[in-house]
């Protein structure tokens, strides 16, 4: 095989990686976007977390370094290939080779890994002496849209994928597997950015509800860049006391489209 033909097999590998996750992006955040920012703008305005809304620059901000994520998510993508064709990964093709049970216990096990994976990371690239390195370009959003979803800093991308490789070589997955559980980080990954608040007035004294985070956590997040670190669930963030202090109260002022108050900066 000549080396041009390495390349061009390269090269192809690696624009597949990288229009799968522009299309998970542009999909899930653009419809995000238009539902909600244009399309039904009028209609959810008293479940914004935020009333005003950021300027188009910031916007922009936003898809850039977005852009910029897909490149480099998609560069460990290809990285995860080379990895499993030199055996070093547990990826199986074969849907026999476990069962459906597995298959579903290894898309939830993945998710909450990566839950704690993302608490953890997220409270590291909070310390000063790394905040302004890594994680202020996804502070940039001070009031974020859907489009912010993979706005980060090239370190912080790294650090973002970094739990695929961790998990396909601790544990048999399936690309399938693999590519649901990417849809589902997606999705809420869009939520948290979504600066509405899409859940009903009550959810957070529900047992479900207090376990599972919303639109209004991670907004507040983005507001306030402190406190309220967790990603799928309310669970570490409660275990380690950094809910914010006025999460509850401001998610039931939002939901029963009360005015919004003016909220502490101090966290939990």
């Amino acid at each position: 095989m000549s080396a041009s033909t390495t390349l061009a097999q390269a090269s192809a590998l690696y624009a597949g990686h990288f229009l799968f996750t522009l299309a998970r992006y542009g999909l899930f955040a653009g419809v995000a976007y238009f539902i909600f920012w244009r399309w039904r703008k009028d209609r959810w305005q008293s479940r914004r977390v935020q009333q005003k809304f950021p300027d188009d620059k910031h916007l922009h901000t936003e898809v850039k370094y977005s852009l910029l994520t897909c490149l480099i998510f998609a560069a460990v993508g290809v990285g995860i290939f080379v990895a499993r064709q030199a055996g070093y990964t547990r990826i199986y093709t074969n849907l026999a080779d476990h069962s459906w049970a597995y298959f579903t216990f290894s898309i939830l096990a993945t998710i909450v890994a990566h839950d704690a994976y993302f608490y953890w990371t997220h409270r590291f690239m909070h310390l000063p002496q790394v905040f302004k390195y890594v994680h202020r370009v996804h502070h940039l959003s001070h009031n974020p849209s859907p489009w912010a979803a993979f706005s980060f800093h090239p370190l912080e991308a790294v650090i973002e994928a970094g739990i695929v490789p961790l998990m396909v070589c601790l544990m048999p997955m399936h690309p399938l597997a693999i590519a649901v559980f990417m849809m589902y980080m997606m999705g809420m990954n869009v939520l948290g950015h979504l600066g509405y608040e899409p859940y009903p007035a009550g959810f957070l004294r529900t047992r479900f509800g207090r376990l599972h985070n919303t639109s209004t956590h991670h907004n507040m997040h983005h507001q306030y860049v402190k406190g309220n670190y967790g990603l799928y669930f309310n669970v570490w963030d409660r275990l380690m006391s950094t809910n914010h202090a006025k999460y509850e109260e401001r998610f039931e002022a939002v939901t029963e489209g009360k005015k919004v108050q003016k909220v502490a900066k101090k966290a939990a």
